[in-house]
């Protein structure tokens, strides 16, 4: 039996979206997980001084993106169940939208958190769901798919570091417009995703089969739960350890360098390098890990280059710092392979779901966990000589991880009730 056939076999009837429809539902879901939530440091001094935000309040702020994506996305493949994939992400989007208008109206800090849990809480819904409404429509275009998403994620996550500055600074409530703008991007993404999830429902009712918009259905009576397979354990510890890798470069790089000599100006320049980096990693990772017959070699690559710059930083921060800046965002690469890992690694949509469910809110427990991890042992320390060889060490754990999590097997294999005998 073909590699194609096998990778068929079980997968429950789908509609397929044209072309143009999947890339454009995937551009607009991916545009707005984001930027919601980078489009806040940029105007932090300004919003803690508009709404008489405290620090601690701040840090709060602060970690909500990854404690809302992991609490949240833990249930999201639940919501899907009962509604639908397509129509859950839809709403999801809607709540984005709701969530970043509304806190950029208000003049309370406990309503602003609270409006932006709720936003976030939607993009956690899309951080899930995406993975599976791909290997769903994507047929045997997921690998451009995934590329598509990868790099929309990455543009999302950059774009408001080049724009809200500028919105900020054109009035006395400039920082709230940069916030709104947004909230706008993300009510744009509600209609069209809500045609798509309408197209879904009527192309399966008249084909007759599932409907090709509803999410995954309940767990085969006897299948074994996904945590006791090998693959989605070594896949979960991979996506948390460049999650947190991630987090903590975009926390901490910055202020690293600036504790080094560099000027503040050069330091966010350093940094911004390493997170455009990730547009093209978005665009060659997932037709990597589609085509490339071994994984390993590229996996162990894409975590020495992390190591490499977190060693260039400890030794000689200002010496080159446009090079370790470089070596971290190909390291970040890894974000890129993690995502195409998801459907690369499954064939049934509903395991697509399943595995991301799994997978993304240990991801992002991490990812928030991280930052204030490493900023408490550089306090403790009063240097970043500890925090450095540590992120060092978890570059090695990463690279171990994904080989075991890349390696040529199917989820769905693994969690197979075994035959009656």
């Amino acid at each position: 039996m073909s590699e194609t056939r096998k990778q068929g076999a079980g997968r429950p009837a789908a509609v397929p979206l044209a072309l143009w429809a999947a890339v454009a539902a995937v551009v607009l879901a991916g545009l707005n997980l984001r930027a919601g939530a980078t489009s806040v440091g940029p105007v932090l001094a300004e919003l803690q001084a508009g709404l008489g935000m405290d620090s601690a309040q701040a840090g709060v702020l602060t970690a909500l993106p990854g404690l809302t994506f992991a609490v949240v996305g833990s249930v999201a493949v639940l919501l899907a169940r009962r509604a639908g994939s397509n129509l859950t992400i839809t709403v999801g989007l809607a709540v984005v939208a709701a969530g970043l208008l509304l806190r950029s109206m208000v003049d309370s800090t406990v309503l602003f958190l609270l409006l932006t849990v709720l936003a976030f809480a939607g993009m956690a819904v899309g951080n899930i769901l995406v993975p599976a409404f791909i290997k769903r429509h994507g047929g045997a275009r997921i690998a451009l798919l995934n590329s598509v998403y990868g790099t929309t994620l990455a543009l999302s996550a950059t774009l408001p570091l080049l724009i809200v500055a500028p919105l900020a600074a054109s009035g006395e409530d400039g920082w709230q417009l940069s916030l709104r703008v947004w909230g706008l991007a993300a009510a744009v993404a509600v209609l069209p995703w809500a045609l798509v999830s309408f197209q879904g429902r009527r192309s399966a009712g008249r084909a007759g089969v599932a409907d090709a918009g509803a999410g995954p259905g309940r767990r085969r009576r006897g299948r074994a739960h996904i945590s006791s397979s090998r693959t989605p354990v070594a896949l979960c510890v991979y996506f948390g350890v460049q999650s947190m890798h991630a987090y903590v470069q975009f926390g901490w790089a910055a202020q690293i360098y600036r504790d080094a000599g560099l000027t503040q100006s050069q330091a966010g320049l350093a940094v911004a390098v390493l997170a455009a980096l990730g547009i093209p990693g978005g665009l060659i990772m997932p037709s990597l890990v589609a085509r490339a017959r071994g994984l390993g070699f590229y996996i162990t690559g894409l975590a020495a280059c992390t190591a490499a710059g977190y060693l260039g930083l400890l030794l000689a921060p200002t010496q080159a710092p446009w090079l370790w800046a470089v070596l971290l965002g190909l390291g970040g690469f890894a974000f890129p392979t993690a995502l195409a890992l998801l459907t690369a690694r499954s064939r049934d949509p509903q395991i697509t779901a399943e595995l991301s469910g799994f997978c993304q809110p240990v991801g992002y427990l991490l990812a928030a966990a991280g930052p204030f991890a490493i900023g408490a042992l550089h306090q403790a320390t009063g240097s970043w000589t500890a925090p450095l060889i540590i992120l060092i060490a978890a570059s090695a754990v990463m690279a171990a991880a994904g080989i075991a999590a890349a390696a040529p097997r199917f989820v769905d294999d693994q969690l197979a009730p075994a035959p009656a005998r």
